[in-house]
């Protein structure tokens, strides 16, 4: 999943999407039941503190849209960079809970506004 180009992109964070397809002859599927999918992924290279890596795997499942909006697929929103530490010195700081949860929603706008475009056949 992660060898794909992500669907969106912020500064911070990728979201990555894997259609379901066919599963192989004697195999079972990848996931027991067709819908939307959510994972998180948090690498401490960019988050060194658990709790800060919490906060932020929080803030993901958080934000994330409601299931009828995701397209039916697994989706893994990774962390990919950090969050400058002498901006934000708590894990808990209004800060970074804010800086977090507005670019997620940034993510989401685009996943969503590209999810739509690939519905309808234009191209973003």
């Amino acid at each position: 999943m992660l060898a794909n180009a992500p669907v969106a992109k912020t500064p911070h964070f990728a979201l990555h999407r894997l259609a379901p397809g066919p599963a192989a002859e004697g195999s079972s599927p990848l996931f027991p039941e067709p819908g939307p999918w959510l994972g998180v992924l948090v690498p401490k290279r960019w988050a060194r503190r658990a709790v800060t890596r919490n906060a932020i795997r929080r803030q993901i499942y958080a934000t994330a849209p409601a299931a009828v909006a995701l397209p039916v697929a697994a989706h893994v929103v990774r962390l990919r960079s950090g969050f400058d530490r002498s901006h934000f010195v708590s894990a808990s700081s209004a800060a970074l809970t804010h800086a977090v949860r507005e670019e997620l929603q940034q993510l989401w706008a685009r996943a969503l506004a590209r999810g739509a475009h690939a519905a309808t056949g234009h191209v973003a």
